[in-house]
């Protein structure tokens, strides 16, 4: 379910453009909504299935925490986030759940290039 929200800048430090929060998706009001986008958002919320929701977030923000001593910057940190680096490398292609493995994002947790942007 895609709710538009103005949470979505606070509740990403304004980093995201929307956040996956299972079973929902939450846009910013002022972000077209594309398929790309909710690609990138699906990617999310198969991430949190396979790691039973709540580990997720505790992972997720573990991870933030972690690169944010290792980079020194918020953006820096959050682009290298393993379960964002899967979402944005993979967002344009539209077909890459169909055949995706199971813990793929394991394989971007030694990875130092940061995810691009949408």
């Amino acid at each position: 379910m895609i709710i538009k929200t103005s949470l979505v800048r606070i509740l990403s430090l304004g980093f995201a453009s929307g956040i996956c929060l299972y079973p929902f998706v939450l846009i910013g009001k002022e972000i077209e909504i594309t398929d790309r986008l909710i690609n990138h958002e699906r990617i999310h919320l198969q991430q949190q299935l396979e790691t039973l929701i709540l580990p997720f977030y505790l992972w997720y923000f573990l991870e933030f925490f972690i690169r944010i001593l290792q980079h020194r910057n918020l953006e820096k940190a959050y682009r290298n986030i393993s379960f964002e680096k899967e979402a944005y490398q993979y967002e344009s292609t539209i077909e890459y759940l169909d055949n995706r493995k199971r813990f793929a994002w394991t394989e971007f947790l030694g990875q130092s290039n940061p995810a691009k942007p949408i």
